[in-house]
């Protein structure tokens, strides 16, 4: 496995130069630009989705912030190319839309990637490129509920306390350093709806909080 490589130090003068991961609506996205409004050691300069028509994508043009839409490519030719495997042409076609999307990146030249609601499981292909300079929040008190259904895992278990975990991604699923956490009360009464919005509330503001540590080159790794 490669090792974490962070990025470089952010000044208010040369801010660290950010992408924005989203599929969908951009709440956490739009916390985090109101939160660089007031000027910080980071930028976001270009949010990337992987649909096209949500409502993340207007709140980036409405901040005056470049958008892309990256979609997987087409499955056929790779069905072709591949005489039929699903399995193999499934791979080859993840690594063809990662391709396309490092090649955005070196383009806008980011520095740091920020996933926020962004819905594709990235390979080790993407991950190693950017490993140390790519950034997740998940809405559990890693490594309890991993994946993509952690408010209902939570309520399912029973637990009283939930929270939300800034990391590192690595080649894993959500398994990669802990750089900060802070927990939620479940209530009696919540449902995955319920829990999910207090949750928001508090990732929208440890992400960015982060984001600056990490900017300003207060993280280090052991």
């Amino acid at each position: 496995m490669t090792e974490f490589i962070l990025p470089r130090t952010g000044t208010t003068e040369s801010p660290l130069r950010l992408a924005v991961f989203i599929s969908g609506s951009g709440s956490g996205m739009a916390a985090l630009l109101k939160h660089q409004s007031s000027g910080c050691h980071h930028q976001t300069v270009l949010v990337l989705s992987n649909e096209p028509d949500v409502l993340g994508l207007k709140r980036a043009e409405e901040s005056n912030v470049s958008t892309i839409v990256v979609e997987p490519p087409n499955l056929e030719p790779f069905m072709e190319a591949c005489g039929g495997a699903r399995a193999v042409a499934l791979h080859a076609r993840r690594q063809a839309h990662e391709q396309i999307i490092l090649d955005v990146l070196e383009q806008h030249e980011i520095e740091l990637v920020v996933l926020s609601g962004y819905m594709r499981i990235l390979t080790p292909f993407f991950v190693r490129e950017w490993k140390g300079r790519l950034l997740n929040i998940h809405p559990s008190l890693l490594p309890k509920y991993p994946g993509a259904h952690a408010h209902r895992d939570a309520l399912a278990d029973g637990a009283t306390v939930t929270g939300c975990t800034v990391h590192l991604v690595d080649e894993g699923i959500d398994s990669g350093p802990i750089l900060a956490q802070q927990e939620v009360n479940v209530l009696p009464d919540d449902d995955e709806a319920s829990l999910s919005e207090r949750v928001k509330s508090v990732e929208h503001t440890l992400y960015p909080q982060i984001i600056d540590d990490l900017a300003a080159g207060r993280i280090t790794l052991d």
